[in-house]
């Protein structure tokens, strides 16, 4: 393999040709360490696991062995997105697995956010070392480790490794092949790789998902609710020319009602809050200024598209004092 460390002499990975000689490189060196075994992989959809696993299925094809969780955490439309990229158009040995139940039942009535996130990382792992169990000859796995990921863990601003916690009894040689990449550089070698627009350009997206848009004990109703007012508002962005000019925007449904009126009838409903920033770090966040004949729309699909809602609220608040996300 490569080294382990960006050469400070490598130059930013910025146009098609650049990357088309990262990706051979890494083609050749994935070839070489991982022969005729093996390998696996964690694909969450988002673009870092992606771009590996469109570097993978170059490199060794069937030898890859890619497996989705849906923990029912995912934004609407992802896991059919993951499913028709990698196993429809890159005929990739993709293992789908639709835990939603089991973990929406572990997270019943817990209202904590650092216990949520504990609950839904820990039974992640604990699906995907099950999956890994049923299969034979696996002694790789891939992760889609980038390099500011390892200098924060350097300088123990965070734990990195995706996989990390994995059982004594997985035993694997890890495959990192764009761990000396930026975010940046990682998106340019998607493009370059085929990966849809909306894939390589996605928005971060936490971890636990959908978990810590839903502040208070997650249910399903109040969950639904958030998936389908985020749907509503990036479909918007994306219609207004906002979808690759905010860094990041989102909905969140916290756990109280209020009274409204629909139909000429009272209803005591949820609210949507739409949260939409800028930001180059992510450390400081600017609130973005929304057109005001837009916010009304959105006001008016969301009220009368998504059940159970009866309000929607924007957030004004920049980064000090409130983080970007709300959990």
């Amino acid at each position: 393999m490569t080294d382990n460390r960006r050469p400070d002499t490598m130059t930013r990975i910025t146009t098609p040709a650049l990357a088309q000689a990262f990706i051979d490189e890494q083609i050749a060196a994935l070839r070489a360490q991982i022969g005729d075994k093996k390998v696996l992989l964690a694909l969450s959809g988002g673009v870092d696991s992606s771009v590996v696993a469109a570097l993978l299925i170059k490199a060794v094809g069937q030898q890859l062995v890619c497996v989705h969780v849906n923990h029912g955490l995912l934004r609407k439309g992802e896991p059919e997105q993951v499913i028709r990229v990698f196993r429809d158009e890159m005929n990739a040995n993709l293992i789908y697995v639709d835990a939603t139940d089991r973990f929406l039942d572990k997270l019943a009535g817990v209202t904590d956010p650092e216990r949520k996130r504990k609950i839904i990382g820990g039974e992640f792992i604990e699906v995907f070392a099950e999956e890994a169990r049923k299969l034979d000859g696996i002694e790789f796995l891939a992760q889609g480790t980038i390099w500011p990921d390892i200098l924060e863990s350097e300088k123990g601003i965070k734990a990195h490794h995706n996989a990390g916690g994995l059982p004594d009894d997985m035993k694997f040689e890890l495959v990192e092949p764009v761990k000396i990449l930026f975010k940046d550089e990682v998106r340019v070698v998607g493009k370059a790789l085929g990966l849809p627009d909306n894939m390589v350009f996605r928005q971060p997206f936490p971890g636990p998902g959908l978990g810590v848009r839903c502040p208070g004990a997650i249910t399903r109703d109040r969950l639904e609710a958030v998936r389908e007012s985020d749907a509503i508002l990036r479909e918007e962005f994306a219609k207004n020319g906002l979808e690759g000019k905010v860094w990041q925007y989102f909905t969140v449904v916290p756990d109280f009602k209020s009274t409204g009126i629909k139909d000429g009838r009272r209803a005591f409903e949820w609210c949507v809050i739409i949260r939409a920033v800028n930001t180059s770090d992510a450390m400081t966040a600017t609130v973005e200024d929304i057109p005001f004949a837009l916010m009304r729309h959105l006001v008016e699909r969301i009220t009368h598209e998504v059940p159970g809602v009866n309000r929607v609220l924007y957030d004004f608040t920049p980064k000090p004092t409130g983080t970007i996300e709300w959990e």
